[in-house]
C-alpha cells in the first residue's frame, strides 16, 4: 500500500531502530499515558452520571414530577379529574401539606406531615416499593394511622404498632387560655427512599385525618401529578398555570440547587481530570523533542536530499498525531470498558480483599451506579485529540529549523 514519504518516515520513527530503545520505550509511554488519561476521565465522568441518576430516580420516588397549588381553587375534584385526562400526565394525586411535631418518650422532631390518598399515592410516587415494614393500604380514613421513614422512626425509638403524639401549630382556645392541638396516631409501616429529606423529616397519613386535624374543610393544598416524560415537566409548568390560572412548580424548581451542585461538580472534575490528558500531551512534546535531538542527522540527510521543511515539518506531526492518537482510542475504549463493567470491578475488589466499600448497613446505595454516555465520549475525544494534534507542533517547527550543514557536521 503506497504511503506518503511523511507518513512513512514519522511511523518508522515512533518504535526503536539500530538497537536504540529509548524512543519506543517513551512512545510507549505517551501512549498509555494518555490512555489511562481519559479512561480515568470517561469513567468517573459515567459514575457522577450515575449517581446523580441514583439521586434523581430516588427525589422522583417520592416528589411528584409537578405540583399545582389549589388553594386557592373552589372545586378542586374537577381539576383532578381535568389533569388525569391530559396526555401527558401518567397519574395525580391531592395532599395537604403541613409542618408540626411528632413527639414518643420524650423525643421531639420536627417534620412536613402530609396528608394523602393511597390509592391516589400510588400513581405518583413508589412508595410501596420502598416499605420496610406495614403497606400504604393502611392509612384509612378515621383510624390515624401513620406511615414514617426509617431515620425518623430510629431517632423517636419507634416501630410499627406502636403510638406517637403528633403536635400541630394550631392551637386550641380553653378557658386557659392557648394549648397545642395534638392527637395520638399509630405508626402502621415504615418506609425507606435513602434521602435524608423523606427518611428523616416525612410523616405520612390520610388526607381525611389531615383535613380534620388540620382543620382544611373540604380544600386540599393541591395536586401532584407524574408525568409520562420527566423532562417535560418545566414546560407543562408554564402550560398547567396558563390554562388552569393556578401557580405550579415542578421537580427542577423543588430541588434545584442539589442539581446545580451536582453539575458544577462533575464540571470541575472534568477540567481536573482534563489536567492528567494535558500532562501525557506535555510528555508526547517531550519525547518528541528528544526525537529531534537524536534525528538531527537524518533530518539533515532529508534537507540534503531536497525534502522541504514543510515535509519534515509533517514527518514529526504524522509522529505525534499517531502517538497520541493511538493513546485517545486506546483510552476510549479502556474507558468504556470500565465505565460499563463498574459495578463487576468493584465487586472483585470486595471479595479480593473482603470488605465493602459502601456497606449497606451504613449506606443507603451498597454499589457504585455508572452512565457511560455518548456526549461525554464525544467530548472528551475531541479535547484529547485537540491536545495530541497540538502537542506536536513545536517538536515538528524545531525539527523543519534544523539547517542541513548544522546537522551533518557531527555526522
Amino acid at each position: 500500500m503506497f504511503l506518503p514519504v511523511e507518513l512513512f518516515i514519522g511511523a518508522r520513527y515512533i518504535h526503536a531502530r539500530r538497537g536504540n530503545h529509548f524512543i519506543g520505550f517513551i512512545s510507549l509511554t505517551a501512549i498509555v499515558a494518555t490512555a489511562l488519561g481519559v479512561a480515568v476521565l470517561l469513567t468517573i465522568l459515567s459514575i457522577m452520571n450515575g449517581f446523580e441518576g441514583e439521586l434523581r430516580e430516588r427525589i422522583l420516588g417520592m416528589s411528584a414530577h409537578l405540583e399545582i397549588d389549589t388553594r386557592t381553587a373552589t372545586a378542586w375534584p374537577d381539576t383532578l379529574t381535568a389533569l388525569r385526562a391530559h396526555e401527558a400526565v401518567a397519574g395525580a394525586a391531592p395532599y395537604i401539606r403541613r409542618d408540626a411535631l411528632v413527639a414518643h418518650r420524650g423525643v421531639v422532631h420536627a417534620v412536613e406531615v402530609r396528608g394523602v390518598l393511597p390509592a391516589a399515592e400510588a400513581e405518583v410516587t413508589t412508595l410501596a416499593a420502598h416499605m420496610q415494614a406495614g403497606t400504604p393500604a393502611t392509612l384509612t380514613a378515621g383510624d390515624y394511622n401513620v406511615l414514617l421513614g426509617r431515620e425518623l422512626a430510629d431517632r423517636l425509638g419507634i416501630g410499627a404498632g406502636e403510638e406517637l403524639t403528633l403536635l400541630t401549630p394550631q392551637p386550641v382556645m380553653t378557658p386557659a387560655g392557648p394549648v397545642p392541638r395534638l392527637k395520638r396516631f399509630q405508626v402502621s409501616g415504615v418506609f425507606e427512599f435513602g434521602l435524608q429529606e423523606h427518611d428523616g423529616g416525612l410523616v405520612l397519613i390520610h388526607i381525611d385525618d389531615a383535613a380534620r386535624l388540620f382543620r382544611a374543610g373540604e380544600r386540599v393544598d393541591g395536586i401532584r401529578l407524574r408525568l409520562h416524560e420527566a423532562n417535560s415537566a418545566p414546560l407543562l409548568k408554564h402550560v398547567f398555570a396558563d390554562d388552569l390560572a393556578l401557580p405550579a412548580r415542578d421537580w427542577t424548581d423543588t430541588h434545584q440547587n442539589l442539581f446545580r451542585a451536582l453539575k458544577t461538580e462533575k464540571v470541575v472534575m472534568f477540567v481536573i481530570l482534563a489536567l492528567a490528558i494535558a500532562i501525557a500531551a506535555f510528555n508526547l512534546v517531550s519525547i518528541l523533542v528528544v526525537a529531534v535531538t537524536e534525528k538531527r542527522g537524518d533530518i539533515a540527510m532529508l534537507g540534503a536530499l531536497g525534502l522541504p521543511r514543510r515535509a519534515i515539518m509533517r514527518v514529526f506531526l504524522y509522529q505525534g498525531g499517531i502517538t497520541g492518537g493511538a493513546g485517545v482510542l486506546g483510552g476510549l475504549a479502556l474507558g468504556y470498558v470500565l465505565a460499563a463493567n463498574v459495578a463487576a470491578i468493584v465487586a472483585f475488589v470486595e471479595n479480593t480483599l473482603g470488605f465493602k466499600i459502601f456497606a449497606p448497613d451504613i449506606y443507603y446505595i451498597s454499589a457504585i451506579p455508572s452512565d457511560p454516555r455518548l456526549a461525554d465520549f464525544i467530548v472528551t475525544a475531541a479535547l484529547a485529540g485537540l491536545l495530541a494534534v497540538a502537542a506536536p507542533v513545536y517538536p515538528a517547527w524545531l525539527a523543519a529549523c534544523t539547517q542541513p550543514a548544522a546537522g551533518l557536521r557531527h555526522e
